[in-house]
């Protein structure tokens, strides 16, 4: 698990921080302000859910198990689902693909609600 971590950790931070500054650079001519703080608020909540993934890592080396390793896919399912619902929804301009964004919302709050069951079973 720490291996899979890591490498989504980075996957997640790489990809979060080129789409930052390809929105910064690229798209600030192209997308309306509000496009523009949608598109960042997809990049905000990657790059949190990366970190978060990454000290699930760590985690995951001291306190093994399924809900450390359903937070993390869960967490990773979050950013899928979204912040790429955010990011499609601003460079398509398919305000349907915003149902999807929710979905993904519920997937981060699993995500940390297993983390924090994992913490209570510590005892």
């Amino acid at each position: 698990m720490l291996r899979s971590f890591l490498m989504l950790a980075a996957f997640f931070g790489f990809t979060g921080v080129a789409l930052g500054a390809f929105a910064a650079h690229g798209l600030k001519n192209r997308l309306s302000a509000d496009y523009l703080a949608i598109f960042h608020t997809g990049v905000t909540y990657q790059l949190v859910h990366a970190l978060a993934i990454l000290a699930l890592a760590v985690l995951s080396v001291h306190l093994p198990g399924r809900l450390v390793a359903w937070s993390g896919g869960l967490f990773a399912a979050g950013i899928l689902l979204f912040s790429g619902s955010l990011y499609l929804l601003t460079l398509s301009g398919l305000g349907k693909l915003g149902i999807i964004t929710p979905i993904g919302g519920l997937c981060f709050l699993a995500g940390w609600l297993c983390l924090g069951l994992a913490a209570w079973r510590l005892g």
